[in-house]
C-alpha cells in the first residue's frame, strides 16, 4: 500500500494493541494534485470572464448558449462561432472522462472549491437531503430547457454592449426585467450558499452538471474505487464534493488520491 502509513494505538490499561492505518499522500497523489490545480488556474484564465459575463451580463434568460446571437460584444462567448460545437465538444469528453471538465477546467467550479474550503456544513451521507438535493441539478436542468424551448430563449435585460464591467452590471441589474432578476440572485444566492455547504451550486443546482452527470455513468475513464473498499469513508472526507468515487457528483478531480488506507482508489480505466 504505497499510500499509507502504519501506527500503532495503545489502549488504555496497555491491554492492547490496535494498528490503525493512516493514509499518507505518495507522489501519484502530489502530481495529480497539481496537475489538477495548474488546469483550473489556466482554465479561469481562459474561460473565466465568459462564465462571470453569463451570470451578470448576458441578456439571455439561459447563459452560454446563445453567444453566436449576443450583442454583448465584450463578451469572450463571441469567439465561439461554432457555438454548440463547443457543448458537442464537452459531452463528448464526459462522455470519455465523467465530469472532468467541472473537476479540471469549469470557472465556477474553481470559485466553488475555493469557497467550500470555508464550509462549516457537511450533510450527514446517506441521510435525506444528501439523497435528495442532487436531483436539484435536473430541476435546474429542467428549467433551462423550459425557458429555452417554451419560452423561445427571450432577452430579458437590456444589453449593455460594451464598456466597464461593474458598471455595466449595476446597470443591467437597474434595467433588467424581473425573470432576469430571479434568476440571477438565485444563482448567486446558492454560489453563495457554498460558504455553509462546500460546493452547494455543482452538487445540487448545475444545470450543465445535471447533463454530464447523466453522461458521465458511461465513461470508461475515471477516479475509481476497487472490491477492497471498506466504506471507511475517509476519500468522501477529502472531496470538496462530498462524495466518493464513481459515484453521484464525482467530477475525477483526483482530490481522494492517497486518502484510502485501503489503497482501493485508482485513476484511469477501471479493472474488470
Amino acid at each position: 500500500m504505497s499510500d499509507a502509513g502504519v501506527s500503532t494505538v495503545h489502549a488504555a490499561g496497555g491491554t492492547a494493541n490496535l494498528t490503525e492505518l493512516k493514509p499518507r499522500l505518495g507522489a501519484r497523489a502530489r502530481a495529480v494534485r497539481l496537475w489538477n490545480r495548474a488546469a483550473q488556474a489556466v482554465m479561469l484564465l481562459l474561460i473565466g470572464q465568459w462564465s462571470f459575463y453569463g451570470i451578470f451580463r448576458c441578456p439571455f434568460v439561459v447563459p452560454y448558449i446563445s453567444c453566436q446571437n449576443c450583442p454583448v460584444v465584450a463578451c469572450h462567448g463571441r469567439l465561439f462561432t461554432m457555438f454548440w460545437g463547443v457543448w458537442a465538444g464537452w459531452l463528448a469528453l464526459a462522455a470519455l472522462f465523467g465530469r472532468a471538465f467541472c473537476g479540471w477546467a469549469c470557472p465556477g467550479g474553481t470559485v466553488n472549491r475555493l469557497l467550500g474550503l470555508f464550509a462549516p456544513l457537511r450533510l450527514k451521507p446517506g441521510g435525506l437531503a444528501a439523497r435528495l438535493l442532487p436531483f436539484g441539478k435536473y430541476g435546474g436542468l429542467a428549467l433551462a430547457l423550459w425557458a429555452y424551448f417554451v419560452l423561445g430563449q427571450p432577452r430579458v435585460n437590456v444589453p449593455i454592449r460594451t464598456g466597464e464591467f461593474f458598471g455595466a452590471v449595476a446597470l443591467t441589474f437597474e434595467h433588467a426585467m424581473p425573470l432576469w432578476l430571479v434568476r440571477t440572485w438565485a444563482v448567486v444566492g446558492i454560489l453563495a450558499l457554498g460558504v455553509a455547504v462546500s460546493a452547494a451550486w455543482c452538487r445540487f443546482a448545475c444545470p450543465a452538471g445535471g447533463v454530464l452527470e447523466a453522461v458521465r455513468r458511461f465513461a470508461p475513464f475515471s477516479v475509481y474505487k476497487t472490491d477492497a473498499c471498506n466504506g471507511c469513508d475517509k476519500c468522501r472526507k477529502a472531496c470538496y464534493m462530498a462524495t466518493r468515487p464513481e459515484e453521484t457528483n464525482c467530477t475525477n478531480c483526483g482530490d481522494c488520491l492517497g486518502s484510502c488506507p485501503q489503497d482501493c482508489i485508482g485513476m484511469g480505466r477501471k479493472p474488470r
